[in-house]
């Protein structure tokens, strides 16, 4: 008897394709779930980010009303009163800060014998004291002198004529500014050395010559 397979379609794996395809359902069904999940997150937190820029302008526009309000019951003339005396204080406290004694002594060390000063004027800036000094001198030379002497102590800085005249009498006149810091150079003071032993005297001779 003759036996023969007389099908005309090959035979096929029908499992492994249905398991396949049951894997990529489930997979594509996952990410599905993540992306919904993610978008109601992202949602849920621009809501919030909504609510929370809202709530800041109200807080904004609340305060800039309170703001306006406040200047409007403000007297400027009287402010300007409270202001001029807030800095009349601060230059009194920056004038107990001021040494005049440190100041004059660095003026003696170097004011040239034909220098007279004659004013001086501390203003304080900030953290900055400048002082301005008004000076007569013979020769145009002595002022020079007197502020490369200035500037070498340490304690002045950006020495200049601001202003220079002269009088009737033919005398200098100008005016000196700085910035005065009150830390001089301190320089070592050698001692001087110690005098040499004076010889012990000779004994009287007969007579009394030594």
């Amino acid at each position: 008897m003759l036996r023969t397979n007389l099908a005309t379609r090959p035979f096929y794996n029908e499992r492994a394709v249905h398991i396949a395809v049951a894997l990529a359902a489930a997979l594509v069904a996952a990410i599905t779930v993540l992306n919904a999940v993610r978008i109601v997150s992202l949602s849920r937190h621009n809501t919030e980010l909504s609510s929370r820029i809202s709530s800041e302008q109200a807080d904004a526009s609340r305060l800039t009303k309170d703001a306006a309000a406040i200047r409007k019951t403000i007297d400027r003339d009287e402010l300007d009163v409270v202001v001029q005396g807030a800095r009349e204080a601060n230059a009194l406290i920056d004038q107990r800060t001021f040494s005049w004694t440190a100041f004059f002594n660095h003026i003696e060390g170097t004011l040239p014998p034909d220098v007279m000063l004659t004013a001086v004027r501390p203003t304080f800036d900030g953290e900055r004291t400048k002082v301005a000094m008004a000076v007569l001198a013979r020769r145009a030379e002595d002022v020079d002198e007197l502020m490369e002497k200035l500037e070498a102590t340490g304690a002045f800085e950006d020495v200049i004529p601001a202003q220079q005249d002269r009088t009737d009498a033919g005398l200098y006149r100008v005016l000196i500014e700085s910035f005065y810091t009150g830390q001089a150079d301190q320089q070592p003071v050698e001692a001087p050395p110690a005098p040499a032993a004076a010889p012990p005297p000779k004994p009287a001779g007969p007579g009394g010559r030594q």
